[in-house]
């Protein structure tokens, strides 16, 4: 636990100063949330350098919990009635990552010349991905950009709950993975030499595990910077490939069709799409711009290459459920719902309980990736077992009939 200075704002706008113990700033916030407190700044009653050290690291990037915690003090602050220069002050002040508090000021000095908000946050893309601009765009334009942000924090805590719970799920076979590579390396650089000058020494046919195994560790032993070098090339070569819009499409549609991994990714972008979806129509966004903003957030090229065909379709003047029957990556139970919903005028409501629903599925669909991941760790444990058992014994076995026979 750390002991933090604060300074926090109450509901009627008089400042607050005080001390609090917890485990990091963004706890500090939540708890003065809590107490009905609006965060104005909050550093840590410790050394400077510390602090210093704690800004260096931020440069790295803005992690979305930063961005939710942002969006849901914007959202405070705004349905307050604070000014938007002073909210934008009062957020700047308050951010202690450097990149989005230098985002903020920037968009406050754009407010503060005349510019639209959501033209200071399109200037941030980087920080604020296409939903978020447009969202705030729809919410500025509409008059209702409280009701906007409560629906911006609500998506992105989601979809970052729904991250955890799939990092989480991957965390254990990831371990079991490195566990699994770290033995075989071992075996093979520490054991297999041992035993292999001795099957040497006897002169016996070795069989074919055993070969293997002395060749994988001749080859590792004197050609290793070969070995990491194609290592490293394969991955540098795959990671540029992925940059590419081949490369990105391909994995993209992989990942949709991998038998364990790929319902997870499915259903989760179909609960994105029907959360997002959703929220778009309640801020009046026209359809085929919904269709654009989708393309650019469901983070899936295969799916947005998808959408270029449904747009084009809903411009001819189709409904949306006729042209995502040819989507291969929806479900007939979203396509119903949709179709439901564009018969009833409800497609809001509609899409919301789609969301939930696939919500419910990842969930399902996450416990089942992780029991069916688990036999194969056993398996690929098994193998590797069984390789270095067949490398060493079979050799010490025709040694031992050799010897009984002498």
């Amino acid at each position: 636990m750390t002991e933090y200075i604060y300074d926090a704002l109450n509901d009627e706008g008089s400042h607050l100063r005080g001390r609090l113990e917890a485990d990091s700033e963004d706890a500090v916030r939540a708890a003065l949330l809590e107490r009905g407190l609006m965060a104005v700044k909050i550093s840590p009653a410790s050394s400077p350098w510390r602090r210093a050290l704690l800004r260096v690291r931020q440069l790295r990037g803005v992690p979305l919990k930063e961005v939710i915690l942002f969006s849901k003090q914007f959202r405070t602050l705004f349905n307050a009635g604070v000014s938007l220069p002073e909210l934008l002050r009062i957020l700047q002040n308050q951010t202690e990552n450097v990149r989005l508090r230098e985002a903020v000021a920037d968009i406050s000095l754009q407010v503060s010349e005349g510019q639209s908000l959501h033209s200071g946050f399109f200037r941030h893309a980087d920080i604020f991905p296409p939903l978020y601009c447009n969202m705030i765009r729809a919410g500025e334009s509409s008059g209702s950009l409280g009701d906007v942000l409560d629906r911006l924090t609500y998506i992105m805590g989601h979809e970052d709950k729904v991250a955890r719970q799939i990092a989480s799920a991957l965390r254990y076979p990831k371990m079991v993975c490195v566990a699994i590579a770290g033995a075989f390396l071992i075996l093979l650089n520490m054991v297999v030499p041992q035993f292999a000058s001795i099957f040497r020494s006897a002169r016996l046919e070795l069989p074919l595990p055993t070969r293997a195994a002395i060749w994988l560790n001749e080859a590792m032993s004197e050609y290793w910077w070969l070995c990491l070098g194609v290592v490293a090339g394969v991955w540098l070569g795959l990671r540029w490939w992925r940059s590419t819009e081949t490369g990105r499409l391909f994995f993209d549609a992989l990942f949709l069709r991998l038998p364990i991994v790929g319902p997870v990714v499915r259903k989760a972008m179909l609960a994105r799409f029907a959360a997002i979806f959703s929220i778009l129509q309640r801020s009046g966004i026209s359809m085929l711009d919904s269709i654009d903003i989708l393309a650019g957030t469901l983070n899936n090229a295969a799916v947005s290459r998808e959408f270029v065909k449904v747009k084009e379709k809903l411009a001819a003047g189709q409904g949306l459920a006729e042209p995502l029957r040819f989507v291969r990556y929806f479900s007939p139970l979203a396509i119903n719902m949709i179709a439901v919903g564009e018969s009833t005028g409800s497609m809001d409501s509609m899409m919301d309980e789609l969301a939930r629903h696939y919500d419910e599925e990842v969930e399902f669909a996450v416990e089942g990736m992780t029991e069916a991941i688990g036999p194969l760790l056993l398996l690929g444990l098994g193998v590797v077992v069984l390789f270095f058992a067949l490398a060493i014994f079979m050799p010490m076995w025709d040694m031992a009939q050799l010897a009984t026979r002498m």
